[in-house]
């Protein structure tokens, strides 16, 4: 998938789906991740068939933990660092990469096109300020001055990626009250379900934190069937869906880069 969205001139993104790789079922196709018991050989193939698509930029994978720590790339980035976001400034080759399989992926980029950055954004790492970390990563980056009248950033542009849909995604109720503590208004992304079950709208709370920090160019999911990992199989992996049935489930990639 290739985001649509205002990006400046420069700014190249993408979003890998479940097909055209080599790995074998569970794993078909195209898995970037090297953790879930994939052949390490077909993990290699697809990595470098992604590296072609994001040339002359190269993806660097990070080791993501569900946090809010914020990998800021240069050339010399090796795989594995530890962290859930990241920010590349223009002219360094390295493609800022998210990998997930339900958790939402939000591709970022200021206007002045000086820098961009990939944020992982699970429950719990949305819940633990990944957003905030890494608007004001971006801005430290890419020396973004202008914020706007509420103290916001309106000189970043943001994307999201599918994840799982509000229709799929059950949380319990330590879930809520992580959200309603950080704002109240958080309740609207809630549909109980039982006295502890509730169906959690994964994108309309990252849109929520967006807004909270001024980032209000949002585009991509709007929460709708065609966007959800959990519902669209043929299209998507989704560890939700596939991880108890199958074993284990693949990785896809977002990414954004300079090209």
């Amino acid at each position: 998938m290739v985001p649509d969205w205002p990006a400046p001139a420069g700014v190249r993104a993408v979003f890998t789906t479940r097909r055209g790789g080599v790995s074998q079922p569970p794993f078909d196709s195209f898995n970037l991740g090297h953790h879930v018991r994939d052949d390490p050989a077909s993990v290699a193939l697809n990595r470098a068939s992604l590296r072609a698509i994001t040339s002359p930029a190269a993806p660097v994978f990070l080791q993501q933990v569900h946090g809010n720590h914020i990998a800021c790339l240069d050339a010399n980035a090796p795989d594995g660092i530890e962290a859930d976001a990241c920010v590349v400034q223009a002219g360094t080759g390295v493609a800022a990469t998210i990998m997930v399989a339900d958790c939402m992926p939000v591709l970022f980029a200021c206007v002045s096109g000086a820098a961009v950055a990939a944020a992982h954004a699970g429950w719990r790492s949305l819940a633990g300020g990944v957003i905030e970390a890494t608007v004001h990563a971006l801005r430290e980056a890419g020396s973004v001055t202008t914020p706007s009248s509420h103290g916001g950033h309106a000189n970043i542009v943001a994307w999201l990626g599918p994840c799982i849909g509000p229709q799929a995604f059950e949380v319990g109720s330590e879930v809520v009250d992580a959200f309603v503590a950080l704002d109240a208004g958080a309740i609207e992304c809630f549909s109980a379900q039982s006295a502890n079950k509730f169906l959690a709208d994964l994108p309309a709370l990252v849109r929520r934190r967006l807004q909270a920090v001024g980032v209000t160019s949002v585009w991509g999911n709007d929460g709708s069937l065609p966007w959800c990992t959990v519902s669209q199989s043929a299209r998507f992996f989704s560890h939700r869906r596939d991880a108890v049935r199958l074993g284990s489930t693949g990785r896809m990639a977002a990414c954004v880069w300079f090209g």
